[in-house]
């Protein structure tokens, strides 16, 4: 008899410290775990990670334990279907959005707006701020992973973009990706 195996997708985050990725790491791979894919960050003193996992469905409840009593990370977990999203992905387009802007709050709500009217999905989005060369502006930056159906008209999405402000896109670059 087979055993079935669960994907499962835990988001961790506690105060930033050296160990913690061991931690989590350890505690997988003690239950037949297997790290598929993650992302983390250190976000204003705190750790922040995603990961994607695959562990036998015997050692679900056991890892969820171990993950719950691991000292100064909060975990939760869902169970996830692995298929659903290369489904979800079939015949769309990949395309990959850059943007510098003058930050200002609503920025992130506005931009997100736009994608959500052309029916354009965030699989990834990373945003950070700086200043702006030889000025003591605040830049926003956001570079983001998107698909989109192959009906996108990429020119309405740039110009729609461009529309939010005058002075809120410095930058937008827009491009196809092939991604797997």
């Amino acid at each position: 008899m087979g055993s079935s195996t669960i994907s499962l997708v835990l988001t961790a985050i506690g105060d930033d410290r050296p160990g913690l990725v061991e931690q989590l790491a350890t505690a997988i791979s003690q239950h037949q775990g297997n790290w598929l894919e993650s992302s983390m960050s250190h976000l204003s003193g705190k750790f922040a990670g995603i990961v994607c996992v695959s562990v036998p469905e015997v050692q679900l409840e056991a890892l969820k334990a171990t993950l719950a009593g691991l000292p100064g990370l909060r975990i939760t977990s869902e169970a996830s279907d692995p298929g659903a999203s290369a489904a979800a992905g079939t015949g769309n387009r990949r395309l990959k959005l850059s943007l510098v802007g003058h930050d200002r709050i609503g920025i992130v709500r506005e931009v997100s707006q736009v994608l959500a009217r052309h029916a354009i999905n965030v699989e990834a989005l990373t945003t950070h701020t700086a200043s702006a060369p030889m000025s003591a502006a605040i830049l926003f930056h956001a570079t983001a992973e998107l698909t989109a159906l192959s009906s996108l008209d990429a020119r309405a999405l740039t110009a729609d973009l461009e529309f939010l402000s005058n002075d809120l896109m410095v930058d937008i670059t827009l491009d196809e990706t092939i991604r797997t």
